[in-house]
């Protein structure tokens, strides 16, 4: 079937996505090669579509297939999206993303060098060489006659001429069709069809295949499901689909396995869908207000809410007594510091559900299941000798902060809360020992971003201590306000603040910081803390933002100007200091520098950061993110002067 017939199709929703499609996932490299490769008549792979009919099945994007048969596309969803982008110039109806961006808008082709490149405004505007491959596929070639006649001589003239009409001419390229048909067939086979011919490409996961047989019983469950997840993402929380689907799952089965929900009838998946919500937005609130981890960028655990979900739907939705909150908060936190479910996630609930039913007292059960894992629940001060916001220990950092009142060291020593608005308030990674000093010494990056160098002060602060080193603040910071320094864990010897004695710093503050969370957990486990509210409730108050550290004054300064320059040539600014998350957990990874998290050319080109003396594991992250980084700012611009800002070329 020639491509433009099959984007006929999609327009007619003859064709379309099954519901158990996962979204598109294709970034603009991948586009750019697919049009490439059609442009040069190379093959680019058959389809792949399940003929069935249109009252046995649900699609995609609220799509209403003709009445008879729609053809399901298996494998093939990427291909057609992005072919649909590029010609149509927007996205299909069945189109599904996380972000705003779609990665096939803005390609173009130049017909002197017949190669395609995403829209640079300085390198494409105003000449007529690059061609908006949109435009013409939906104007044909004449409308860029006359610009290329006044560019190009008639010999010249004539081989643009040949090249636009061939890259217009790959709307008849015929893709071969490969349908699976027969009454025979079901949403099982073909889901083991497709994983079988996509194992080069993203397999769809278990919950997939749950979620694909429930919607063909509810067509509305992921719209429904996508709703929660939203509002959970503008209180700061961003969780996946598996995720809140494995919720429901422990609620409805008491199990883990997604396998398990081909048992659950819609009305009780529906019933397990509201409370799970309820239970989430329950524990949200308790372990915003309890503990302070109020945002999802220090909201460790994620998959003990499955297992404390379970839990309290099975207490009736509340708990009866502050001793029952206590002791389940002592197991959340020990859940996430020992990395509960780091492993075998399945297998791990499955055991913790099992010991909350056959155990006499549930959270006995699950705290000995912890138990039998580590042996011993005591945290040592090594345990703090991690480094990188990534750590399972920052959050408890953040934790201590927040229930142990520190107390910031301006603002005249106020308490470290949330009830601390606006911006100059937001509390911010601040360094103890500076970097720029540290590495003059030079002590290893390892060590210069050691958590035990980490505290948490409001932004004012933060900008007021600057890159002084502690001998230099420390005395200022307790003269002012009596005890700020050893609320935040600090040693007080005046020794250990000279910088040579940086490692028994560490060595004295990871002490000091293993006493308090060990005192912290004891009093929760014996129920003697009292119920305090630290934060207000996450899912009853507007998002606490928590600003990312700042730099020392000679890395921004350098970081400033960097910027300035960057303006000057017409370009984004840059996201100074910028905190790197996990995509699907929101989990913090590492701090930026800087960073262009959608390009140089918003949303067109690769995600770019500037990594100042930082250490190989926050290079190693950066990477897997997608970013492309530089170590010092003279590189950063030479790759903008040569990829972003090159020069149109000249017709000789």
């Amino acid at each position: 079937m020639q491509i433009s017939t099959i984007l006929s199709q999609v327009d007619l929703g003859a064709m379309a996505l099954p519901e158990f499609q996962r979204g598109y996932v294709w970034n603009r490299d991948q586009v750019r090669e697919l049009i490439d490769s059609l442009y040069k008549r190379h093959p680019v792979g058959s389809l792949l579509t399940w003929k069935t009919r249109t009252d046995q099945t649900s699609v995609k994007g609220g799509q209403q297939p003709q009445p008879g048969f729609v053809e399901l596309i298996l494998d093939g969803q990427q291909r057609i999206t992005s072919l649909y982008g590029v010609m149509r110039g927007k996205p299909p109806q069945f189109y599904e993303r996380q972000r705003n961006d779609a990665p096939f808008i803005g390609l173009y082709f130049n017909v002197e060098t017949e190669t395609f490149k995403f829209y640079s405004p300085l390198e494409m505007k105003n000449t007529p060489l690059w061609v908006n491959v949109t435009d013409l596929m939906q104007q044909n070639v004449t409308p860029f006659v006359t610009s290329l006649m006044s560019v190009a001589d008639p010999q010249t003239f004539t081989r643009y001429l040949t090249r636009l009409t061939n890259l217009y001419g790959i709307q008849q390229t015929t893709l071969h069709i490969e349908p699976v048909t027969g009454d025979h067939i079901n949403v099982d086979d073909v889901v083991k069809i497709f994983n079988k011919l996509n194992s080069g490409g993203t397999k769809l996961s278990k919950g997939d295949l749950a979620l694909a047989k429930i919607c063909a019983a509810w067509p509305d469950a992921r719209r429904e499901m996508y709703q929660r997840l939203d509002k959970w993402q503008k209180a700061g929380f961003v969780f996946s689909l598996d995720w809140f689907l494995r919720n429901i799952t422990t609620i409805t089965t008491n199990q883990a396995l997604f396998a398990n929900l081909a048992d659950v009838d819609t009305p009780t998946f529906q019933q397990g869908l509201v409370k799970a919500e309820k239970a989430v937005d329950n524990l949200l609130n308790l372990i915003s207000a309890r503990l302070g981890l109020d945002h999802g960028r220090v909201l460790a655990g994620h998959y003990a809410f499955p297992v404390m979900s379970n839990y309290l739907v099975q207490q009736g939705g509340s708990f009866d007594d502050i001793q029952q909150v206590n002791k389940l908060l002592y197991w959340y936190v020990h859940s996430f510091l020992w990395g509960r479910y780091t492993g075998s996630t399945e297998s791990a609930i499955n055991q913790d559900l099992n010991a909350a039913q056959t155990s006499p007292d549930a959270l006995d059960g699950l705290i000995g299941q912890l138990q039998l894992m580590r042996g011993d629940l005591t945290i040592r001060p090594n345990d703090f000798g991690g480094n990188s916001v990534g750590a399972r220990f920052y959050p408890m950092l953040y934790l201590l902060t927040r229930v142990l009142k520190a107390r910031d060291w301006g603002n005249g020593g106020l308490e470290l809360n949330a009830h601390m608005l606006g911006k100059l308030n937001w509390l911010q990674i601040h360094h103890i020992f500076p970097k720029s000093l540290l590495y003059k010494h030079p002590y290893r990056r390892g060590d210069v971003n050691a958590i035990t160098n980490y505290c948490f002060l409001t932004q004012a602060t933060n900008l007021a201590i600057s890159n002084r080193s502690p001998e230099e603040y420390f005395p200022e910071v307790e003269q002012k306000y009596p005890g700020a320094l050893a609320s935040q864990w600090i040693p007080l010897d005046p020794e250990l603040w000279k910088i040579e004695r940086y490692p028994d710093f560490l060595e004295a503050r990871r002490e000091l910081l293993a006493t308090a969370a060990n005192s912290l957990l004891a009093s929760l486990l014996v129920g003697s803390r009292q119920s305090e509210v630290v934060s207000d409730p996450a899912m009853e108050r507007s998002i606490i933002a928590m600003a990312p550290g700042s730099a020392d004054e000679g890395e921004r300064q350098e970081i400033t100007q960097c910027n300035e320059w960057v303006l000057a040539q017409g370009l984004p600014k840059g996201e100074e200091l910028y905190e790197l998350a996990d995509a699907e957990t929101s989990a913090p990874l590492a701090i930026i520098d800087m960073a262009w998290p959608r390009g140089l050319q918003e949303g067109l080109s690769q995600p770019v950061a500037l990594l100042l003396n930082e250490t190989d594991e926050v290079e190693d992250m950066v990477t897997q993110a997608g970013y492309r980084f530089f170590r010092n700012v003279d590189d950063l611009h030479a790759y903008i002067e040569r990829e972003v800002l090159a020069t149109p070329m000249e017709i000789s």
